[in-house]
């Protein structure tokens, strides 16, 4: 199944299921594409935990070494958007990246969970545009300026469940329509299990937290105006406009 967080006509959040291009709550239904709601992030996390170079090949292309244990950053609330949001990033910097990958949402708190059982602490999968300027996070090592900014992490638009989306699902990208990134599920370096696994050794991980499982290869340079789809088979597609002041 798939679910829609979305705010209807009179204001109220609601969660409906999505089923042939519309959302069902109650009584109402609604085209997920119109203008009659808003599409809002599938959860409402404390925290994105965020995995760097899971991918070889990107991290190949970025000229950096594959790491020997995930690579852990964090995203706050603040850098939550939604789908079809228009994002402003920060100005004045020279590179301001997308980042197509697949999003894991927890669905109820944990800690030290094995990696046996991983799998069962997970409500869905959804999109997530890992969104990162460069300009600064090439001069950090916490990488706040470069990855936290006021909506790096446009999420969406649905919350699959884990039934809906292959082992070896794709993921992808695609900037004003033309594709950039091509890889798939099957070429994380660290999966699913054991990212749950090392990341709730360390920290509690909350009901509707994300984690953002990394990007393959075919990041690059956005504009003012571009337009971004992130897609991950079994999910959707994740559209947002970026905006450079």
């Amino acid at each position: 199944m798939k679910y829609v967080r979305f705010r209807d006509p009179a204001g109220a959040v609601r969660r409906g299921e999505l089923e042939s291009g519309h959302v069902h709550f109650g009584n109402e239904s609604y085209d997920l594409e119109s203008d009659e709601i808003d599409v809002l992030p599938p959860s409402e996390p404390s925290k994105i935990v965020c995995i760097g170079r899971n991918y070889a090949d990107h991290a190949a292309e970025m000229d950096s070494e594959v790491p020997d244990r995930p690579m852990l950053f964090l995203k706050p609330p603040n850098a939550l958007a939604g789908h079809g949001d228009t994002v402003t990033v920060p100005a004045g910097k020279e590179r301001i990246d997308y980042e197509a990958e697949l999003g894991v949402v927890i669905g109820e708190q944990c800690r030290d969970v094995p990696e046996a059982e991983a799998m069962d602490v997970i409500e869905g999968f959804t999109c997530v545009n890992d969104l990162s300027n460069r300009d600064d996070q090439r001069q950090e090592q916490n990488w706040v300026r470069g990855k936290a900014f006021d909506g790096a992490a446009p999420v969406g638009p649905v919350l699959a469940t884990p039934d809906e989306v292959p082992d070896d699902a794709a993921v992808r990208s695609w900037v004003n329509g033309e594709q950039r990134q091509d890889g798939s599920l099957e070429q994380l370096i660290f999966p699913i299990p054991e990212l749950i696994a090392e990341i709730t050794t360390y920290l509690t991980l909350e009901a509707g937290d994300v984690i953002a499982t990394g990007t393959p290869e075919g990041v690059g340079k956005l504009a003012d105006g571009d337009e971004i789809e992130v897609e991950v088979e079994g999910v959707g597609t994740l559209e947002n406009t970026v905006r450079i002041p």
